[in-house]
């Protein structure tokens, strides 16, 4: 059995074997099952939807003395929570913004995070005394920016369909989710993602160190809703430094969810290690729910919606009908969909609604279907972006050999 110790020793030294989790798999696919002696780290990721995202925030609203407390707080209009420090006469107000806060249908927490790692300016208006107090500011003028997780990166999600004649309104879906078994929304990235790669949580315990939104942070422990059979992790890591790529907001029919990515490196201890590792999708069970009790019904594997499929969206420009309006643009729940320009790859999170609205195909992407009880529902809603999981992959593969990021 190999140590961390080891491990580190041997990155150190440029020895080290370090391999992505797409890597990983593909040897395993070809029959090429590594010994443990042979990989020393395998790195994984994954992106998307993850509700239980929030921020805590400390900002200089006004000079000393000039309000005794703040009562309520506003960030580009999305509501903040106050506290729990009073700061009583400082002008100094932490507050803590949760990623599914909005304001109006198209702007929310998630919106926000991503705003303030892009370095833009963000309006702040406070509540004290029947006053109201207001400032401007950016990521780099907050003495505290520190996003966390109460639950994120489950090993992984269900998929959901709606049995029932028309549409159900739900943060799965960006119109509503239309039945009866008409579409299928998704969640999870598979075989790449962290927990399905360590699933008995022999790496992942607090104090492991991981990127989010591709920021250094940590895992604090088990989320909220965790199980043995669906673990998930709680994390949190500084906001200076995260890209905004990674992050955003995700416009649901339910309003808007925020978008968080999380990248990890297990390291290859034993043929325990390379055993979980070699999960494949067309291991990792999908289950089936109906969206309106959430109840699973049936079972899907995450081949399905990964294997043989697109992982991303592609826009023809020669295919445009110039349609007014444009439903590829006004159905995008991430605004990366720009009419006549194409689509914004740091926006967009490949979940496919744009391809499935675009009445002219100019917008492409083949998401696959899913199979419940005998039938073929079409999978129309990728809330998980495998593509930019992929990404990350490389980026803390390529961090661990450079020596910006230890294990």
């Amino acid at each position: 059995m190999k140590t961390i110790a080891e491990i580190r020793e041997r990155i150190r030294g440029g020895t080290a074997v370090v391999l992505t989790a797409p890597e990983f798999k593909r040897r395993v696919r070809d029959g090429d099952h590594p010994a443990p002696e042979e990989v020393d780290v395998v790195t994984c990721g994954t992106c998307g939807v993850m509700s239980g995202t929030a921020a805590l925030l400390s900002v200089q609203a006004a000079p000393p003395g000039t309000f005794g407390r703040a009562e309520a707080a506003r960030l580009n209009g999305v509501p903040a929570y106050p506290g729990p420090c009073p700061n009583e006469r400082l002008g100094l107000v932490d507050m803590i913004v949760y990623g599914t806060a909005h304001v109006g249908t198209r702007y929310g927490g998630g919106h926000l995070f991503a705003d303030l790692a892009a370095g833009k300016e963000v309006h702040l208006e406070v509540e004290a005394g029947g006053r109201t107090y207001e400032a401007d500011f950016t990521l780099d003028d907050c003495d505290t920016a520190r996003l966390f997780t109460t639950r994120s990166a489950f090993r992984n999600y269900t998929a959901f369909v709606n049995r029932a004649v028309g549409a159900e309104k739900t943060i799965f879906s960006v119109t509503g989710l239309k039945g009866p078994c008409a579409e299928a929304s998704i969640s999870g990235c598979g075989e790449i993602s962290p927990l399905e790669n360590d699933p008995d949580l022999r790496v992942f315990g607090p104090g492991a160190r991981v990127l989010v939104n591709g920021a250094p942070g940590m895992v604090m422990g088990e989320g909220t809703r965790s199980t043995p059979e669906k673990p998930n992790l709680s994390v949190f890591a500084g906001m200076k430094g995260m890209d905004p790529c990674t992050c955003g907001g995700f416009v649901t029919a339910a309003g808007p969810e925020c978008i968080t990515s999380i990248a990890a490196p297990i390291p290859v201890l034993d043929q325990a290690s390379i055993d979980a590792l070699s999960v494949l999708d067309e291991e990792v069970v999908l289950p089936v729910a109906d969206i309106t009790d959430r109840r699973p019904f049936a079972r899907a594997t995450y081949a399905e919606v990964w294997q043989g499929t697109d992982h991303e969206v592609t826009y023809r420009p020669a295919a445009c009908l110039s349609c007014e309006p444009c439903t590829a643009a006004g159905i995008c729940p991430t605004g990366a969909f720009m009419t006549g320009k194409g689509i914004d790859p740091c926006l967009c999170a490949s979940c496919g609604a744009c391809a499935m609205a675009c009445t002219g195909r100019a917008v492409h992407a083949d998401l696959g279907a899913i199979h419940p009880d005998g039938m073929t529902v079409p999978i129309t809603m990728r809330q998980s972006d495998r593509k930019k999981a992929e990404e990350l992959c490389v980026r803390l593969k390529d961090a661990l050999l450079e020596g910006s990021f230890e294990l």
